[in-house]
């Protein structure tokens, strides 16, 4: 058998978490096995959909580098097939048109909820005579389509996370919808559960992966497979994303859309190998941090999780630091730019590597490519002191420790400054010598530098950021400053 299996998001919102990782289980399965990857955009509810919503999706999955082999089937474009499948089913008698108005069927699950009883359709048209059908027609009332499901029935599949699962077809709720209201010549716009079983089988899908909220519709597909005489793809249903309270992850919990981690500054790298770990645990001695294709060669449902997948901000942190840390400058700077030219920042005119130095400057400490902005504005942007950097600055004997670092960066002609420049070993000897004109400890100096340069006593390399911001002459005016 090929494989070839599916992602078939909803354009009604950006791309979720739990759909990313969705995509990352069925791309890893079908490059496992050496077999497709297919998209379905899945537009047909008018209202919501929005082609910004499909651009996102689009970009979100080629950002995490999961590419598909086919182009993505537009689900809004095959109506006519879905309509098709319904005439069958009436045709064959699994389907019947229903005319219950709003109003009645409100009275019913009212009636249900005073007797305490879980909501169902109570088949009441199910067997409608042709004189009853008429008499309906003649009011003009609308009909939908409702496939018939027997509540005698036992659906059965092999699961390929769960294993055997047994379904009553008392347990999925009465007759279902398959088509909206329309005039009792017509069919309504064909609903989810009968198009996505339409839209498989056209696709030769084998595997079906999705989310275990869809466990019900899996029995209510199958039973449409069987009517419809069509061959059913086998099926693996995944661990919900959980949040710390262990609910499924929603809107309410911040953030779950895929631009919104891009936005806080996490990589594709690390996003892609977290939701990996998102209920499938790696083989023994494998370890936690990985690619995508270091995980596909060796991935598979038997060491997916039943229980949900906890959302962990430490564990995507970690690994989203190791990704950065492993970078090198050039392409950590790639990455950093984009956001420093966000902010209106450049290098100082006629610094070429200058941006590449303080990229490998800030490398080792960033957590997320947003630290990078926050940690580089004292370099891009004059830093008030804070209360710390005050203190320290007004310490016995910090002021002359200043003011001997300033007196051996200033140049007798204050034309030269531009030119100026240190290298490290230069700059810790220039350090030491101002300790001993200031007769102070070399810490106070260190010290009372950093908060002159930065305004802060947190920062990186203290030499390294001397080296940053002398040439040019912005190390003396802030040390000017200070003093």
């Amino acid at each position: 058998m090929t494989v070839r299996v599916r992602l078939a998001p909803s354009p009604t919102g950006t791309l979720h978490i739990g759909t990313a990782r969705t995509a990352v289980f069925n791309w890893l399965f079908a490059r496992h096995l050496g077999g497709a990857f297919l998209l379905r955009i899945e537009d047909t509810d008018r209202e919501r959909s929005r082609p910004e919503y499909t651009a996102n999706i689009l970009d979100g999955l080629r950002w995490l580098g999961l590419d598909w082999d086919e182009e993505p089937v537009i689900q809004s474009e095959r109506i006519e097939a879905h309509r098709a499948a319904i005439q069958q089913l009436l045709a064959s008698g699994h389907a019947y048109r229903c005319y219950a108005s709003e109003a009645e069927l409100a009275e019913m699950r009212e009636a249900q909820a005073a007797a305490k009883e879980a909501p169902r359709y109570d088949n009441r048209h199910r067997h409608l005579s042709p004189e009853q059908e008429q008499a309906f027609i003649a009011e003009g009332r609308e009909a939908v389509v409702r496939f018939r499901i027997d509540d005698g029935a036992t659906i059965v599949w092999n699961d390929l996370v769960r294993g055997e699962m047994r379904w009553s077809g008392s347990d999925l709720g009465g007759d279902m919808v398959i088509a909206r209201r329309a005039p009792a010549d017509g069919i309504g716009d064909p609903l989810y559960n009968l198009v996505v079983v339409v839209d498989d089988a056209a696709m030769a899908i084998s595997h079906v992966i999705r989310g275990e909220d869809h466990i019900a519709n899996t029995a209510k597909q199958l039973l449409l497979y069987d009517a419809l005489g069509l061959a059913a793809p086998e099926f693996a249903h995944t661990p919900l994303i959980l949040n710390g309270e262990g609910r499924k992850l929603s809107k309410r919990d911040g953030v779950t859309s895929l631009s919104e981690f891009r936005e806080l500054g996490y990589t594709a790298d690390a996003l892609a190998n977290y939701m990996t770990l998102l209920g499938w645990s790696p083989p023994e001695g494998m370890g936690e941090r990985f690619s995508l294709a270091e995980a596909a060669p060796v991935f598979g449902f038997e060491r997916v999780n039943r229980a949900g997948a906890r959302f962990d901000w430490d564990k995507l942190n970690w690994l989203n630091a190791q990704v950065l840390h492993g970078l090198p400058a050039e392409q950590l700077l790639a990455l950093l730019a984009p956001r420093w030219r966000a902010q209106g920042w450049s290098a100082p005119s006629g610094e070429a590597g200058w941006e590449l130095e303080l990229a490998a400057l800030l490398g080792p400490s960033l957590v997320t490519l947003q630290d990078g902005v926050e940690q580089a504005r004292p370099f891009f942007e004059r830093p008030s002191l804070n209360d710390e950097a005050r203190q320290q600055i007004e310490s016995e004997g910090a002021r002359a420790a200043l003011a001997a670092v300033l007196q051996a960066l200033e140049p007798a002609d204050p034309a030269q400054l531009a030119h100026q420049a240190l290298d490290a070993d230069q700059a810790k000897t220039l350090l030491g010598e101002a300790a001993k004109t200031a007769s102070v400890k070399k810490g106070v100096v260190m010290k009372s530098l950093r908060a002159a340069l930065l305004g802060s006593l947190q920062g990186p390399d203290l030499v390294a950021t001397l080296l940053l911001l002398q040439p040019g002459g912005e190390a003396v005016a802030r040390l000017q400053r200070s003093l």
